[in-house]
């Protein structure tokens, strides 16, 4: 574009050596060498404006040109203050939040994953990178501490009380008390000729020599059996009902007792001192920190899988629940707002820094790159302008 400008420049030259020489020819090319002279005049002049923006024109220290590199500090700090007024300010950066779905497009990208794309093996190879350069054993010690405090600090015994309460409103006890029954009915079936001997043995003499103490076993072990069937099969039997009350009762004690609540409290305390508790968490958090590395090492595989398909299903949710696309942009547009309202000042910073660290040749071919083209049209405008002026004054000149 700088060659095509000087190029058009220089024909307007020739064109007005030609038509100087042909002006006794004929009286039109008085209008042609009127159009060339304007235009010579208008180019030169828009070159000149176009150059003393960023360097001396010809070399030569005019005053007011080289106007770039010589106010590139002033221009490093305008250019921040335009970034503070027209995009730092929480005001703005909320009003322009809200019109960004964030919840939206992260469900569409959940929903629809780019297979093995550059973002899922960057951050893939980013994972395994961290999972393998830290410390597994202090790592591991550290979750394991951390959940430990956590547990430790923690007061289960009202919430199993709250657990418990809500599955005795719920009818949600009465599959686990019908497997304690069975089990019961399972453990006497097994057990009859552990209870038959010492039925014998604890009869008198008597009864053995009469035989009456296996009659009296059959009769309790019937009778047991008998007790057991009628719990399962009639809910409102009433050791069915007792047991039921019994735990009504822990579940209020869990909630309420005191001394409930501190037994509990230390059962916790002694599995959590447990060397096997500890050992146990140790091999699952090699498990977790495997099937971690295995995730990461594969994306692919993992978003073929049940992983995947959750995700998948998470972005189907993000795009369809009005309720929890609301509450995502809202976080995502609190977050923008906090970080301009706490980094702003720091951002415009950064900005006025940088331009001010360059030199002037720098910020000058950085600049003159970015509008250069445009401004090359200046000139040309410039050029085909002033001669369209030129040849209009001259039309006057000649009509007067």
């Amino acid at each position: 574009m700088r060659r095509f400008a000087t190029g058009l420049l220089l024909a307007m030259a020739a064109l007005f050596l030609v038509a100087r020489v042909m002006a006794p020819a004929h009286p039109g090319w008085g209008y042609v060498q009127a159009f060339a002279e304007a235009a010579m005049v208008g180019g030169l002049a828009d070159w000149f404006a176009v150059t003393a923006l960023f360097r001396h024109p010809l070399a030569l220290p005019i005053p007011h040109t080289a106007i770039i590199p010589r106010n590139k500090d002033r221009i490093g700090t305008t250019l921040a203050n335009f970034l503070r007024d027209n995009f730092l300010i929480p005001a703005v950066v909320a009003r322009r939040m809200a019109r960004v779905d964030v919840a939206g497009a992260m469900g569409h990208f959940l929903a629809n994953p780019p297979e093995r794309g550059r973002l899922w093996r960057g951050a893939s190879r980013l994972a395994a990178d961290m999972l393998e350069s830290l410390d597994q054993d202090r790592l591991g010690g550290m979750v394991k501490g951390a959940l430990a405090k956590r547990l430790r600090d923690l007061d289960i015994a009202p919430m199993l009380g709250q657990a418990l309460r809500a599955a005795l409103a719920e009818g949600r006890h009465a599959p686990l008390l019908d497997s304690a029954i069975r089990w019961a009915s399972a453990t006497l079936a097994s057990n009859e000729p552990l209870m038959r001997q010492m039925i014998h043995d604890r009869a008198g003499k008597l009864m053995r020599w009469t035989g009456l103490d296996e009659t009296l076993a059959n009769k309790i072990i019937d009778g047991l059996h008998r007790l057991l069937v009628d719990m399962i099969d009639q809910p409102d039997h009433p050791l069915r009902l007792r047991a039921e009350e019994g735990l009504e009762r822990l579940a209020d004690d869990l909630q309420n007792d005191p001394e409930m609540r501190a037994r509990v409290f230390a059962l916790k305390a002694e599995l959590l001192d447990n060397p096997a508790i500890e050992h146990w968490w140790m091999g699952v958090w090699e498990q977790m920190r495997r099937g971690m590395l295995r995730l990461v090492r594969d994306p692919g595989d993992a978003l073929a899988g049940q992983f995947g398909e959750a995700l998948r299903q998470l972005g189907d949710t993000l795009q369809r629940d009005p309720s929890l696309k609301r509450t995502i942009n809202r976080f995502a547009r609190r977050t923008a707002v906090g970080a301009a309202a706490d980094y702003g000042d720091g951002i415009v910073r950064l900005v006025s820094d940088t331009v001010k660290g360059w030199d002037a040749d720098t910020i000058t071919r950085r600049l003159e790159n970015a509008v250069g083209r445009d401004l090359q049209y200046i000139r040309i405008n410039g050029t085909l302008v002033g001669g369209m002026v030129g040849l209009a004054i001259h039309l006057v000149d000649r009509l007067l």
